[in-house]
């Protein structure tokens, strides 16, 4: 089969598919070892990337920061510290790091105390605050869609989070037509407020939704649940984790034997006149390659919106969304990447109005495979058939292992940007991005398998 027609018969099968021909597409396939172009649909046409768009932000994180970098987390005090007693306030000083707390992994507490017990402090004559004022108080993307704020997968991003910045409010489904009741939350949040509208339906499916907004006690608990399920949760975001760290470790604190005079606040205001304080111990994240690994391979929000507004910390302080945007669009037109036409609107494409296209992609992944921190991306990246959001991307295919890619979901929306291994130990780089697709995600995808695979068929 010569190469012109392979071509055509490639684009072909996704533009006559009846789920994918009228969709709004970008297609780019082309051989990174030989630069052979592949195959080519509006190639610099831009569509919404959804999560394809965190190769941008961890792809500029991982070149400008490098691989070992680490996010600090400072505790800092102002005042002294006179005979055991510090006539201040201790502060907690966010830097962005995303994983404090993941998972409910709160150990490092126990450090935090241990540190501050070596510098000599029984009493803390004010308060242990959260300091989040490395960041603006935008900590809600205004990008993003009103419906998706409150949830867990679109939570508000601070220079302190914590717990994944979310939280599991625990409901109890009662008889067909009651309202659910709110057991607790977990972490308990003592001030968070519900007005709750789940009611209780003889259905089969997890109706609830969560809405509200950062800094706000309230939440809006609305939709429908089982009746007689008992007890379940529901994912919502955390209103002010910088607040619940701060009042965790004030605990942890008293528990300790170290008396706090005052309970937990916060500051999320920066001001350049803020009075010098003392540095009493840095606390790390875990290294770049692995944040970014949690970023791309479960495609985490969080994770890649605190990389993203760390970025515009580059820029200056407070680190803004705008600055985080200018940021991304700068760093890759420097590297030589097409990206004039794109929009961008945050760093891990829940934005729907965020516009990319196959092209810029393709120029972006070939940067990252010559750079010196390929290693580190490629380990960032899920493989077909096997780990993260591609293990059900030609599993138990010829492709099952080959492709290392992001995925990106929306409603009608599938897209994949990566590599492929093919036999003869070339490298093929990609992008396919569908979007306005009818039908559900699991068929687009189907036809996505197919079409990759019906071209590594006809070139391998």
């Amino acid at each position: 089969m010569n190469l012109l027609l392979s071509i055509l018969l490639s684009v072909n099968f996704l533009t006559s598919h009846p789920v994918t021909g009228q969709a709004n597409m970008s297609v780019y396939v082309q051989n990174l070892t030989t630069g052979e172009v592949i195959d080519s649909y509006r190639p610099d046409h831009v569509v919404p990337p959804a999560s394809v768009m965190k190769l941008l932000t961890t792809g500029a994180a991982l070149e400008m920061l490098g691989p070992g970098f680490r996010f600090p987390t400072i505790l800092e005090y102002g005042g002294a510290i006179e005979n055991g007693i510090l006539k201040g306030d201790l502060y907690i000083h966010g830097g962005c790091d995303p994983s404090l707390g993941w998972k409910g992994r709160t150990a490092f507490l126990d450090r935090w105390v241990k540190a501050i017990k070596a510098a000599g402090i029984k009493q803390i004559n004010g308060s242990v605050i959260a300091d989040m004022t490395m960041l603006d108080g935008e900590a809600q993307n205004p990008g993003w869609l009103c419906e998706d704020a409150g949830n867990y997968y679109a939570p508000g991003i601070f220079s302190l989070n914590y717990y994944g910045n979310t939280m599991n409010i625990v409901l109890k489904s009662g008889e067909p037509g009651s309202i659910a009741s709110v057991v607790k939350t977990e972490p308990a949040v003592e001030d968070v407020y519900f007005i709750n509208h789940v009611r209780c339906d003889k259905i089969s499916y997890d109706g609830a939704f969560v809405s509200g907004l950062p800094y706000s006690r309230e939440r809006y608990l609305t939709g429908v649940v089982p009746s007689n399920l008992g007890t379940f949760g529901v994912k919502g975001d955390l209103p002010n984790p910088g607040l619940l760290l701060a009042r965790h470790l004030t605990t942890k604190l008293r528990e300790a034997g170290v008396a706090v005079k005052r309970d937990a606040t916060y500051m999320a205001d920066y001001n350049p006149l803020t009075p010098a304080r003392t540095e009493l111990y840095i606390h790390y994240s875990e290294p770049l390659s692995e944040i970014i690994k949690e970023t791309n391979i479960n495609s985490n929000n969080l994770y890649a919106e605190a990389i993203f507004r760390y970025l515009g910390t580059r820029y200056t302080l407070p680190g803004s969304i705008h600055n985080s945007q200018d940021l991304l669009r700068d760093y890759w037109r420097r590297r030589g990447v097409m990206i004039q036409n794109a929009i961008i609107k945050d760093g891990c494409g829940l934005a729907p109005q965020d516009a990319v296209s196959a092209k810029t992609f393709v120029q972006l992944l070939t940067i990252m495979s010559r750079s010196n921190n390929r290693d580190a991306w490629m380990a960032s990246l899920p493989v077909s058939g096997q780990t993260g959001t591609l293990k059900t991307l030609c599993p138990e295919t010829e492709l099952e292992g080959r492709i290392h890619a992001k995925s990106g979901t929306i409603a009608g929306t599938k897209n994949f940007a990566g590599y492929i291994d093919m036999p003869n130990g070339d490298t093929w780089v990609f992008a396919i991005l569908i979007n306005s697709a009818p039908g559900k995600a699991k068929n687009i995808q189907k036809v996505i398998q197919d079409y990759l695979l019906d071209v590594y068929r006809s070139h391998k």
